[in-house]
């Protein structure tokens, strides 16, 4: 429970700070990840690590989409 704990008091400061769109990934994936972990064997640290990482590939994922779609209504013609 200790490192749970700690995890979250590291995690804190960052969630509270204005960030940038790809820190959102990792910190929602951290905070998921180290939930995840704890309980699944007392692997808090693991599980942000882990998450953090899955969390950012999916925003910039999210992101990429996002740009291609808006790429795609601006190339495409209007019809009337």
């Amino acid at each position: 429970m200790r490192k749970f704990l700690l995890s979250v008091a590291l995690i804190a400061p960052f969630a509270a700070a204005p960030a940038s769109v790809s820190a959102v990934g990792c910190l929602s994936g951290a905070a998921a990840g180290a939930v995840a972990g704890h309980y699944m064997g007392h692997h808090a640290i693991k599980g942000a690590l882990a998450g953090c990482v899955a969390g950012h590939f999916a925003k910039k994922a999210i992101q990429h989409h996002k740009a291609a779609q808006a790429r795609k209504a601006l190339a495409a013609p209007a019809h009337q």
